[in-house]
């Protein structure tokens, strides 16, 4: 696990990024212009940097299987809200990581 980039103000703005995408995403999901497939596109590319830049310990339970859930159908509603709670999940999971490395 590369534990610099799961400090504290990377995972920050990494989560800053999701947020504010993830209003855009709401928004076009509400509107039904189709926007929602590209942005979700965006933000399934923002969840996969993380675990590539710190490791596969800072997925989720069975992240990996969720993420190809919402891969298969980005444009769907259920897609949306499940990549949310992989991004609420990941950066608790970070934050229980680095109180980990710091103690060991």
């Amino acid at each position: 696990m590369n534990v610099e980039a799961i400090a504290k103000d990377k995972v920050d703005a990494w989560f800053a990024e999701w947020t504010a995408l993830e209003g855009q995403i709401h928004l076009a999901h509400d509107a039904r212009n189709g926007a929602a497939k590209g942005l979700m596109e965006q933000g399934i590319a923002l969840f996969e940097r993380l675990p590539q830049e710190a490791g596969e310990e800072v997925m989720p339970i069975n992240g990996m299987e969720r993420l190809v859930f919402i891969q298969a159908k980005p444009g769907q509603y259920a897609c949306y809200r499940q990549l949310d709670e992989l991004f609420k999940e990941t950066k608790k999971r970070t934050a229980r990581l680095r109180l980990q490395a710091a103690k060991g």
